[in-house]
């Protein structure tokens, strides 16, 4: 800053120069040493990325060919690219597929040589990838991209003037929702192609009832260049633009076709009680009955109300619920419990879905504030008291399923409460499987695989949410899958003596708008029809004669691929819950069969050897399979960061936000721009009743650039446990307990090496308070303070602000790290909390070795204020006084 004189830092030290009453004493520490700002320290950091030539590397052509037979979706994704320079150099290929399909084949052609993958059991295929890793060479990456979708990405050194032919294939088994099933077509060419196509053929026994295509890039010229031809059993869309249709603008090299290609379907459904497809000695029997009654429900909200969902999150799960209540039925039966370190029912037990009722809930639900800790446990056993208690009183209609729907965005804490297998156990052992739970993880940090397994234990499923504006609408959207049971208790029979290697055939529930899938072999290949029984709570056994065309299908042995997908989903399923050797047993078949049809899946990779290098070393590409408990899992940056300083939050200047990550060896930045005077809430722990806010001031009037700089000038710091504050200004210290105070002057450790204010919180943080004096003549700028978090390990996991929420971690990626409008300074896209952003590589001063100059350290910045990084909008940080929490 110009006109910087110094930077004072005031370090606070209970017996050195300010006593504190009674219980106060020690908790509030003042020290006069330098020590640990001595021991922080390090070099400048650099970034290197990885420099490419795109303009002499032509992609001439992009096809995505996918065919569906019977809901079975196959997809051959092919990119050829030309390397139009004089030497050597990479060629990446990088698509995007949906987390619910498994890679089949992947194979690259390099001057008429092809490369095909094998896949290989994870833990062979895991030594030649760290092998190749070790030495330096690229591997292929799976890794997450959206909610979605999943990215698939490598490269290969390519000889001057030399072709390459890449080519994916992927397939996957549609899920019928909300009466639907849905292709997703990711296509990001980056640049205008010679050939772009998108073909799909959808070919379906029982007849198409509909077919509807979109893309979120379709402009109104080139929405006609969709062409869709639908007849009574096929359908057939294409859409390819020319290369001129394709750019953003006449004669630039920019493409508008960047997006989801989306197609969504039904079948015709008989009045029938299902419909079977047999082709090569295998069956699938679909099974979705139209017009059956709804069965009511009694649903048990259970609701977490934490300190971690403060903000935004607590806004959306008030908003959604409010929205879910109004799709009760008046035969439903519902139930909240909102849940901290404390449990809370709205009523003791269910109540009927009345209009009166519904609307004193809505109220109650409005009033829900997040506060203390995360008591999941004794939450989810009162939910499950309240159901036991109402049937055995005879409240509940006597045909009707029960519900438990767990909200949570945590890890459970407190004691044996905070013992995931122990909760797991005591819900399993409560509900006696008498219960369907689901269970809704809140964000990117919530422990997935402990709702996922306390889902499946308990005949439901979990579901992330993403964290993002349409949060509500997601909630909304799940609620809506599975808030319409129409049969409980579900089994589909098949003779004997006629089949075998079933896949799952009982199933607790049918829920309007899915379908349940049910494929195994036949043991009579000349058998022509056979019998079917049905059974279901709110169905009669059924007799079904079924007569099987001899259709034409367009590809013949899809029925076994399917019922080979479908038995490996379901046995990976099983290995993760049941007994031991159960779970093993599981595992081991799985496994088995995915070697056996060649499927990518969490226990196998696709292993490519690519061409031998100049120094004759072979380099191999792997390709794993993402579990959704994985795909938040944070991967480290492909760029070298070294000699970083310990874990710290901070802010300064103008007001610049940083969290440094020393595991990650790297750093995040926003900058948090609004009108002086403004007071932000940096730290709140409801469970330690510790807070810290700032309040922002401006320059003295307004520069020739116009641009006016805030800066925090204040800060209030509670200690409510204690019964302490602070005040801290840039021209005094005020220090408050039991109605007495005591002031301190920054003069007054003028003495102290490098004056400086260190605020050790008895068991809880350290923060450390930095004055900036700015020459008292300068036309513009004023003394500023800033804020430093040296120790926040024993805060609650309730903690949050715009830098509390951010001291238990952030997972994210950074990937497609390219030029910036600034050479030094390039950009990247960051996934981050369910989004993808676009990120810039710039620095922040960190003042704490060098007081009066800084030192630049190297971060991700985060554009608008923080948005997609920060838990909802800056705003939602803003309080109204210096010691308050709204």
């Amino acid at each position: 800053m110009s006109g910087l004189q110094g930077v004072g830092l005031l370090l606070l030290w209970g017996s050195a120069c300010l006593w504190l009453p009674g219980p106060a004493r020690g908790a509030l520490i003042i020290s006069g040493t330098n020590e640990a700002l001595q021991e922080t320290g390090g070099a400048a950091r650099s970034l290197q990325k990885r420099s490419t030539n795109e303009l002499t590397v032509e992609v001439y052509s992009v096809t995505v060919d996918c065919t569906v037979t019977s809901r079975f979706a196959h997809t051959v994704m092919t990119s050829k690219a030309l390397n139009r320079a004089n030497r050597s150099q990479e060629i990446f290929f990088e698509v995007e597929l949906p987390k619910t399909a498994f890679i089949t084949n992947f194979s690259m052609e390099i001057d008429g040589e092809v490369y095909v993958g094998e896949v290989k059991e994870k833990e062979k295929a895991k030594k030649q990838y760290e092998k190749a890793v070790s030495s330096g060479q690229t591997a292929g990456l799976v890794k997450a991209s959206g909610r979605k979708m999943e990215k698939f990405s490598v490269s290969v050194n390519i000889a001057a003037k030399s072709n390459v032919t890449f080519v994916l294939t992927y397939e996957e088994l549609l899920q019928r929702k909300l009466g639907q099933y849905e292709i997703l077509t990711r296509v990001k060419p980056k640049q205008p192609v010679q050939e772009f196509k998108i073909v799909t053929n959808i070919y379906e026994p029982q007849g198409i009832a509909f077919v509807n295509t979109h893309a979120n890039f379709l402009t109104n010229e080139l929405l006609p260049l969709v062409e869709k031809t639908v007849t009574d059993k096929k359908a057939h869309i294409s859409f390819s633009p020319t290369l001129e249709q394709q750019r953003k603008c006449q004669g630039c090299d920019e493409t508008i076709i960047e997006g989801d290609f989306i197609i969504k379907y039904d079948v015709n459904r008989a009045q029938g009680l299902g419909d079977i497809h047999i082709v090569n000695g295998y069956f699938v029997h679909f099974f979705a009955p139209p017009d059956l009654p709804r069965v009511p429900k009694n649903v048990v909200f259970v609701i977490d109300r934490s300190g971690s969902m403060s903000g935004h999150k607590m806004h959306q799960t008030r908003e959604a619920l409010q929205a879910i209540l109004k799709d009760l039925h008046e035969e439903d039966h519902f139930a909240l419990v909102a849940f901290d370190n404390s449990i809370e029912v709205w009523r003791e037990s269910l109540t009927k879905a009345t209009k009166e009722n519904l609307s004193e809930a809505s109220r109650y639900v409005s009033n829900i504030h997040s506060r203390g800790s995360t008591n999941i446990n004794d939450a989810m056993m009162r939910g499950v008291r309240m159901l036991i208690e109402d049937r055995e009183e005879k409240k509940l209609p006597e045909r009707s399923i029960d519900m438990i729907l767990l909200l949570t965005d945590g890890n459970p804490d407190g004691g044996e409460h905070a013992s995931l297998p122990v909760i797991q156990k005591n819900v399993r052992t409560a509900t006696g499987g008498n219960m369907t739970v689901f269970c809704l993880g809140f964000g990117n940090d919530v422990d997935y695989p402990f709702l996922d397994v306390m889902s499946r234990e308990n005949k439901g499923l979990a579901r992330r949410i993403f964290e993002g504006s349409d949060a509500t609408v997601q909630l909304q959207g799940f609620y809506e899958e599975v808030s319409s049971p129409l049969l409980l208790e579900v089994d589909l029979r098949y003779p004997d003596n006629a089949v075998d290697f079933l896949t799952t055939n009982h199933f607790n529930q049918l829920f309007n708008g899915s379908e349940i899938v049910v494929a195994g072999r036949l043991t009579d290949n000349d058998l022509d029809n056979f019998l079917v029984e049905v059974y279901g709570q709110g169905a009669s056994a059924v007799d079904w004669d079924v007569i099987y065309p001899g259709e034409e299908y367009i590809f013949g042995d899809f029925t076994e691929r399917l019922w080979a997908y479908l038995t490996i989903q379901q046995l990976l399923d099983k290995s993760k819950t049941g007994a031991t050797d159960e779970k093993a047993n599981a595992t081991a078949k799985a496994l088995d069969m995915a070697l056996l049809y060649s499927f990518v899946t969490p226990l196998t990779s696709m292993v490519v050897t690519k061409p031998k290098t100049e120094d004759g070393t072979e380099s191999p590409l792997i390709a794993d399979k993402l579990t959704e408990a994985h795909r938040y899992v944070p991967t480290r940056a492909h760029y070298p960061v070294m000699n970083y300083l310990p874990p710290t939050h901070f802010v300064d200047g103008d007001p610049h936000f940083m969290i440094e990550l020393p595991d990650r060896e790297d750093a995040l930045c926003f900058n948090i721009n609004d009108k002086p005077g403004t007071i932000f809430n940096l730290v709140r722990d409801p469970t330690s009743g510790i807070l810290v806010n700032g309040q922002t001031i401006g320059d003295k009037k307004t520069p020739p650039d116009g641009k006016i700089n805030t800066y925090f000038w204040r800060f209030g710091i509670v200690h409510k446990t204690l019964g302490v504050r602070l005040d801290v200004s840039t021209e005094d210290i005020w220090v408050l307990q039991d109605g007495k105070q005591v002031k301190l002057l920054w003069s007054d450790t003028a003495g102290l090496k490098g004056p400086n204010l260190t605020v050790t919180l008895r068991d809880s943080v350290k923060f450390v308070i930095l004055l900036h004096k700015v020459w008292k003549r300068h036309p513009y700028h004023r003394d500023y303070l800033g804020f430093y978090t040296l120790d926040s390990h024993l805060l609650s996991p309730s903690v949050h602000g715009l830098l509390g929420q951010f001291y238990h971690g952030i997972e994210y990626e950074v990937s497609d790290l390219r030029p910036g409008e600034v050479p030094e300074k390039p950009d990247a896209t960051m996934f981050v909390k369910g989004q993808e952003l676009n990120v810039t590589r710039g620095w922040q001063r960190d003042f704490r070795r060098d007081v009066k100059n800084g030192e630049n350290v190297p971060c991700w910045f985060i554009h608008s204020n923080g948005t997609g990084l920060l838990d909802g909008d800056f705003t939602d940080y803003i309080v109204s006084g210096l010691f308050k929490t709204v």
